[in-house]
Order: structure tokens, then C-alpha cells, then sequence
């Protein structure tokens, strides 16, 4: 699998170095993160038989706008959380305003990273990241109400897997993949994004904070809808079992090529954090 601090010494050349910004911006990108995201655009793009080199640079825009979601997610106005990947969030560190601030600038810089690299794959990002702002709507207005199923994998299929289509896309449409390519990592990624969503929800309630870098049991203290809150534990890990063995069966027309991409859709489902 790509490796994360090659991803990393990359995003170094794109991140600003001076001012409170920039050092706001850096605190974020660079607070130990799995590149999940960057990593799925990479092997996408392997499996479908593309140039890392070329795909590289959208890569490391994919991860700044995923950075600016996380800042703008934990500001007291959305999840209202302390704490992030082990380290206090941005605005525990910069203030509200220098936060929100960063992430601006964190999603401005993607967008002028593929403006000056990779231009075809913009409107993809800015597809998936519309998605995702319209996920964290319904999501905020779901807090402390009962809905039902259908809802619940609507908001996820938006705030959660929009990004992860997105960046398999990404990859496959930089490295000039058939249509049917593109249609096949589609289907992946939306049960990818599905199984790592309900990961996320059954970390919340069975792990500790320690382990899993930022509050547990959030969720229920936000009065957020949950697979867990409404199917239980044991029918929701059964969920996520089912939508990772779909994630693989959906990687059958790419044969070996996606072996990387299926080591990736397993750890969604048995990660510890």
C-alpha cells in the first residue's frame, strides 16, 4: 500500500510556512492523519493503470479538503469537539476565528492546487465536497430527533462516502480509466464509505478515548443518529461485513490490479481507531 509519508512530503511543497495561518493550516494537515483518502486515489489510479506522479497532486488536494472538513466539523457551532486524532482541535489551539479561517484557506488551496495540475479532476472534488456540506446539514438537523434507516444511510452516503467516491474517481479519471472502470470503483467506494461509516459509529461506543484520538461516545452525547443507536452492535457489525464484501465484489472486473484497493477496504471495517 502507498505509503503516507510520501503523501506527506508532498503536501509540505503545497502548505504555506509563514503566519499564524499557515502554521494553523500545518497544525491541522499534519496532526497524524491515516491519508485514507489520498491513499484511495493512488491505488485507484493503479489499478487502472495510471502515472502516481500525475496523480500526486489532486491527491494532495483531496487531503486539505478533507483537513478543512475536520476543522470546520469540530468548531463549537457544528460537533463542538476538543479533541482530534490525539491533539486538541484547531480552534482549542488558534481561537474560532483563526480556525475557520484556516480551513477556508485549507479548501481554497485545493481547488488551486488542481486549477494549476490537474484541472480535469475539479469538478469531481467540488461534486463530492457539495455532498459532503449537504450531509453535515442533514446530520445537524437530525441531532436528538428518531429517523429511520433510509435517512441515516442518506446523510452518510453524503457527509461520509462523497469523499471517498470522489477520490476513487478522481484517480480513475486522471489516469484516463474506461467508463466501466469508473463505474466499478463507484460502486466500491459508496460501500466502502457505507462499512467505514458504520466502523466510526461502533468505534464510538465500544473504544476508549485514548485509543481512538478524540471523545468517545460523542455521538450519543450529541444525540446523533447512529447504526449502532438503531440497529444495535451486533446487526450493525453484520452491516458493515456486508458492505465491505460488496466494496470487494464490486473490484472483480480489476483482478489483482486491486489488491491494495481491498487491503484498504478491510482495514475500514476492522480498524481499531
Amino acid at each position: 500500500m502507498f505509503a503516507p509519508k510520501l503523501i506527506d512530503r508532498a503536501l509540505r511543497k503545497y502548505l504555506p510556512t509563514k503566519g499564524v495561518l499557515a502554521k494553523a493550516m500545518r497544525y491541522s494537515v499534519f496532526a497524524g492523519g491515516k491519508r485514507f483518502r489520498p491513499i484511495l486515489m493512488i491505488e485507484a489510479a493503479r489499478a487502472c493503470g495510471g502515472n502516481i506522479n500525475k496523480v500526486m497532486p489532486a491527491a494532495c488536494a483531496m487531503e486539505t479538503i478533507h483537513t478543512f472538513t475536520l476543522i470546520h466539523d469540530d468548531l463549537p457551532a457544528m460537533d463542538d469537539s476538543n479533541l482530534r486524532r490525539g491533539k486538541p482541535t484547531s480552534h482549542k489551539v488558534f481561537g474560532e476565528d483563526i480556525a475557520i479561517l484556516a480551513g477556508d484557506a485549507l479548501n481554497t488551496l485545493a481547488f488551486k492546487i488542481l486549477a494549476d495540475r490537474c484541472p480535469e479532476a475539479s469538478g469531481e472534488l467540488a461534486e463530492g465536497l457539495l455532498k459532503v456540506v449537504e450531509g453535515q446539514v442533514l446530520d445537524l438537523r437530525s441531532e436528538g430527533k428518531k429517523i429511520g434507516f433510509a435517512q441515516l444511510q442518506k446523510i452518510h452516503l453524503l457527509k461520509t462516502a462523497a469523499l471517498i467516491e470522489s477520490s476513487v474517481r478522481m484517480g480513475a479519471i486522471l489516469s484516463n480509466a474506461r467508463d466501466r472502470q469508473i463505474k466499478a470503483l463507484t460502486q466500491y467506494a459508496r460501500h466502502l464509505g457505507l462499512a467505514f461509516q458504520i466502523a466510526d459509529d461502533i468505534l464510538d461506543v465500544v473504544s476508549e478515548e485514548k485509543t481512538l484520538g478524540k471523545p468517545a461516545g460523542a455521538d450519543q452525547k450529541a444525540k446523533k443518529a447512529t447504526y449502532p443507536g438503531l440497529l444495535g452492535l451486533k446487526r450493525a457489525q453484520k452491516l458493515a461485513d456486508r458492505h465491505f464484501r460488496d466494496a470487494v465484489q464490486a473490484l472483480k472486473p480489476f483482478g489483482r490490479r486491486a489488491g491494495e484497493l481491498v487491503e484498504i477496504a478491510e482495514f475500514a471495517v476492522r480498524r481499531k481507531k
